[in-house]
């Protein structure tokens, strides 16, 4: 007798990124419910299960989604118009221009692009920290696709979306206590810009409220020399040296960037079980350096991948972030410093357990939520295929994706989007920009 799937994605070659790096020749994977049931070889699939939809993958790389950990997908407003210089003029500039232009309508049309993009690019969830995060939530939700999103904290005199930083703690309270639902394979998420814009008590009561509903807290740190030197002045401490001394690092602290760090640091963010979301195109754009990376994993920190917005990085492509990361530490001489499956498992597994949700993202496994995508290998590029986290990492181009499922919901197929209207979608951006 048949089992009954929903989504049937068989004959090409499955690469599950578990624990053991298992990889299926002419695969397949069931979906039901959102979920993985089954991986395993496509003739024995095929036979066992009779599917409402298919994608016929042969000749193709099937692998779990990419996970970008670190990113403001509204920014897309922006693209173009703060490069070339340093972290600090970045801001000037960009905080200049949101204060002018964001609101509910122009995120809304902002993180619109921001997914076409991500979709096609096989980036299935994404960590957005920005202004008018119902606005993006919305907008996800409609497509079809993976948001991790919250309440931003900012100590600012003009916030973008009006509110206070004395009214902020109440309306976030409100937001995660809306949230004691969430939908699987998310978690409620709080954001604290960073310590430089937030003082020592507002970073513990923010952290305070987080644990309170089991929330992951993210927030930029140690990024470069100067933003370290500016917080040592005013603090005493160095970031991440602030944040330990506040009780704040642990294994619901996402940190972004993470460039300049000490060995005493990076010791730190080991024992507490800190994970750390790398944006090497970011950093290297905007002259802040390069994260010791190499460093955080023999000491055993959980290292992410992610994109930063399309202002500083200039797009959101996650299989680009693999390719630096894979080569950028190889630069002080040792070939080996992160390897291709390494950079892979950043985009991917290590991504998902830097969100702390390892267990519903990041790999292929029955159980976890159907977020893959579908990678043609017959480009000439691609050929010839001798391993294929080598290919991934130093082959692949992001226009490359087929197909692109989330929650066993095929967003883009034969690489025509299914449910967003990109042609409007990028005549509104254009509107607003």
């Amino acid at each position: 007798m048949s089992e009954h799937a929903d989504l049937l994605v068989h004959g090409g070659d499955v690469l599950t990124v578990d624990e053991a790096g298992t990889f299926v020749r002419s695969g397949a994977v069931a979906v039901r419910d959102g979920e993985i049931r089954e991986v395993g070889p496509a003739d024995e699939l095929r036979t066992r299960y009779e599917a409402a939809e298919t994608l016929d993958a042969t000749g193709c790389l099937v692998l779990p989604g990419l996970v970008n950990t670190h990113t403001h997908l509204a920014m897309t407003l922006l693209r173009g118009r703060a490069d070339d210089v340093t972290l600090q003029g970045f801001l000037e500039r960009v905080l200049r221009w949101e204060a002018a232009l964001l609101s509910p309508k122009s995120v809304a049309a902002g993180v619109r692009a921001a997914i076409a993009e991500s979709v096609r690019a096989g980036v299935t969830s994404a960590l957005d920290m920005y202004w008018f995060h119902e606005a993006a939530e919305r907008v996800a939700r409609e497509a079809g696709w993976r948001l991790h999103t919250g309440p931003t904290f900012m100590d600012v005199p003009d916030p973008a979306d009006g509110i206070a930083y004395e009214d902020r703690m109440a309306w976030a309270r409100r937001d995660l206590a809306a949230r004691a639902t969430a939908r699987p394979g998310t978690r409620p998420v709080l954001f604290a810009h960073s310590t430089y814009t937030l003082s020592p008590d507002q970073l513990t009561d923010i952290a305070a409220l987080a644990r309170e509903f089991g929330a992951l807290l993210h927030l930029h740190a140690a990024e470069n020399a100067t933003e370290v030197a500016t917080v040592e002045v005013r603090h005493g401490r160095r970031p991440v040296e602030l944040l330990d001394s506040l009780g704040l690092l642990g294994p619901d602290l996402l940190i972004a960037h993470a460039v300049d760090l000490t060995g005493p640091e990076i010791a730190a963010l080991a024992r507490t079980g800190t994970s750390v979301a790398h944006c090497p195109v970011s950093n290297l754009k905007l002259g802040c350096g390069i994260a010791p990376v190499p460093r955080l994993l023999s000491a055993g920190v959980t290292v992410g991948l992610g994109t930063d917005g399309a202002v500083s990085s200039n797009t959101l492509d996650v299989l680009g972030a693999v390719r630096q990361a894979a080569l950028v530490h190889k630069a002080a001489g040792d070939p080996t410093a992160v390897g291709a499956e390494q950079a892979v498992r950043m985009a991917t597994l290590e991504g998902a357990r830097a969100l702390g949700l390892g267990d519903h993202l990041g790999s292929l496994e029955p159980g976890k939520r159907a977020d893959l995508i579908v990678l043609d290998l017959n480009a000439p590029q691609m050929r010839p295929v001798h391993n294929p986290w080598s290919t991934l990492a130093y082959a692949a181009h992001s226009a490359d994706v087929r197909d692109t499922v989330v929650d066993g919901r095929i967003l883009m197929r034969d690489r025509v989007l299914t449910t967003l209207d990109e042609a409007t979608t990028l005549a509104d951006l254009e509107a607003l920009a």
